[in-house]
């Protein structure tokens, strides 16, 4: 999902890294944070504080009674029900939402988590075609780094490889430090064997603070490739300490 708040790197990601050459084509988001609207019941005792259901009637009702449509609290509403993965009405509260509003960034913000909650049912040809649209209503919007990683992934998913790396390449241009953007570009530049230029994406994603599991498996991957075994071990005990953690917190939750 979209984030509007960009982390502050230590260093320029950007120099160290060797972009590939060549004219590209022409033009045809985990590290981001729900914020779910609050929502309130006249009786509380009487709602069940385990059913979901609550939630997403509620939502409904928000959704089709508001007559004076707010795309802000249209977007809050798509990202509550990725919340409790109700991914198709997420879809529709964002697709609403872009169609309501008149404010450029807002309207690509919109896209960009549409064509998310299509990838989260593995709709690929419809978020293909979201982030599309993102990348359509606002060159160069806020929101357009997001556009273009998420637009690579779901193009890799949909086996349009060539293209997925020019849209991964692009983002990382547009926003050096979006470290959703690299860890994309890594798991790429991974998937073509270009495993120095995948640890150079890779490390400047964990550098923004990209701190999950999968990171350091694409690193994993790269440096086993690349020969350095010691070093891949250490890496691999890395993304088992964050997985034991993440099950650790999961438990402490229930």
């Amino acid at each position: 999902m979209t984030d509007r708040e960009e982390p502050e790197p230590p260093e320029d990601p950007v120099a160290d890294h060797d972009f590939s050459e060549g004219e590209g084509f022409d033009e045809p988001y985990e590290g981001f944070d729900l914020d779910p609207p609050e929502l309130s019941v006249d009786d509380p005792s009487s709602v069940d504080p385990v059913d979901s259901r609550v939630v997403s009637d509620s939502l409904d009702e928000r959704v089709v009674q508001n007559d004076d449509v707010d795309a802000d609290e249209l977007i809050d509403v798509g990202l509550s029900y990725l919340g409790i993965n109700r991914h198709e009405q997420a879809a529709d509260a964002f697709e609403r939402a872009a169609r309501f509003t008149d404010d450029e960034d807002l309207e690509q913000e919109a896209w960009v988590n549409k064509g998310i909650a299509h990838g989260q049912m593995e709709e690929w040809d419809e978020a293909v075609g979201a982030h599309r649209e993102a990348i359509f209503v606002a060159e160069d919007g806020d929101f357009e780094a997001e556009a273009q990683t998420n637009l690579a992934y779901a193009l890799w998913q949909f086996d349009e490889d060539e293209e997925a790396y020019y849209h991964a390449e692009k983002a990382v241009r547009q926003n050096d430090r979006l470290p959703q953007a690299w860890y994309n570009l890594g798991f790429i530049e991974n998937e073509r064997d270009r495993h120095e230029q995948a640890l150079d994406a890779l490390n400047n994603a964990v550098r923004l603070g990209f701190q999950q599991a999968d990171v350091y498996e694409e690193k994993r991957r790269a440096l086993e490739a690349l020969g350095r075994d010691e070093e891949a071990q250490a890496v691999a005990e890395q993304a088992e300490d964050i997985r034991e953690a993440q099950e650790r917190d999961l438990v402490e939750r229930e």
